[in-house]
């Protein structure tokens, strides 16, 4: 079982608290400075763009990501003296297979639905194309957006799905929690000033999704790939002037968003992503539905796991 990884460390609960509340504090404390000030993102990125370019804005929006990583490893390694192998799955080794099968899965589904509706709607869109800063985009993107999703992948449904899951034994909360403050973190991305705040029903669930199939398959590798594949297609092809990635993508969109909100919201995360996980169970062969999501976490009492009391001490 997945979350039983985490008792293969040294947990301590209050260790718990440390990278993730830092991250939360700096979104929280931007997300803030936006309120009270009354800034304008969308405004503040396109100052950004015009000072620095697209591609040089990129990389500093990634680079904090990818030390962010970093240190999340290091921490798991010698303040949990946690492997990275048992972080990321419950196999005896990363099943890269299972990253890339969904990484290209997720990606030539979602740049056909883009090129689909480009082809529908050709209005929406300028042809946005130009070589030399799509070869430096590519370059940027492909190196640095894996740090980015992994990141992100790794302390939701790696760090603290493990983390929340050890201490209240269950399954269901770390699920829970973890997709409501991943999606909650997006609060301060342009999409949602633009669009409004029900765009977070998307973000919350995507981060559903995302815990489901983790928990289902014992292992993150799934959402790894999923999670790389949707930015880094999405920053390759399209972008838009009111986006969180605005790069000098194959597709600008021009079209106004907010004629498609509610849409866009409720087919990927009640139709799209339901038929995903369909499909995964499906190649996978996943059993045991209730127990994995909803089952008690028991600690295993065997020499190859460090077992905690009730406050989460080891």
């Amino acid at each position: 079982m997945y979350i039983e990884q985490a008792f293969k460390g040294e947990l301590g609960f209050w260790k718990y608290f440390i990278i993730p509340g830092l991250f939360l504090s700096l979104m929280g404390l931007n997300f803030l400075a936006i309120i009270v000030l009354d800034i304008d993102v969308e405004s503040v990125i396109q100052t950004e763009i015009e000072n620095k370019g697209e591609n040089r804005f990129l990389i500093e929006t990634l680079v904090p990501f990818a030390i962010g990583l970093i240190l999340l490893f290091l921490w798991v390694k010698f303040i949990h003296k946690q492997s990275l192998t048992s972080l990321t799955t419950s196999r005896k080794k990363v099943d890269w297979k299972r990253v890339f099968f969904s990484f290209f899965f997720w990606g030539i589904i979602s740049s056909g639905m883009v090129l689909l509706d480009y082809s529908s709607n050709p209005e929406d869109y300028l042809f946005n194309f130009k070589l030399e800063p799509f070869l430096y985009l590519a370059a940027i993107a492909i190196i640095l957006i894996p740090f980015q999703t992994s990141f992100e992948e790794y302390l939701f449904r790696g760090y603290l799905m493990q983390g929340i899951g050890a201490f209240f034994k269950n399954r269901w909360l770390p699920l829970i929690l973890t997709s409501v403050i991943f999606g909650v973190m997006h609060i301060a991305n342009p999409e949602v000033e633009k669009l409004g705040y029900v765009l977070l029903v998307y973000y919350i669930g995507t981060g559903l999704f995302l815990g489901i199939i983790t928990l289902m398959d014992d292992g993150m590798e799934l959402a790894l790939g999923f999670h790389a594949a949707n930015n880094l297609f999405t920053v390759l092809l399209v972008t838009a002037n009111w986006t969180a990635f605005q790069t000098p993508s194959i597709l600008k969109s021009i079209a106004d968003p907010s004629e498609s909100t509610v849409f866009e919201i409720i087919v990927p995360v009640f139709v799209i992503f339901p038929i995903l996980i369909f499909i995964f169970a499906k190649v996978y062969k996943w059993k045991n539905w209730k127990e994995k999501l909803f089952g008690k976490v028991k600690p295993p009492k065997n020499e190859d796991y460090q077992v905690i009391d009730e406050i989460g001490t080891t």
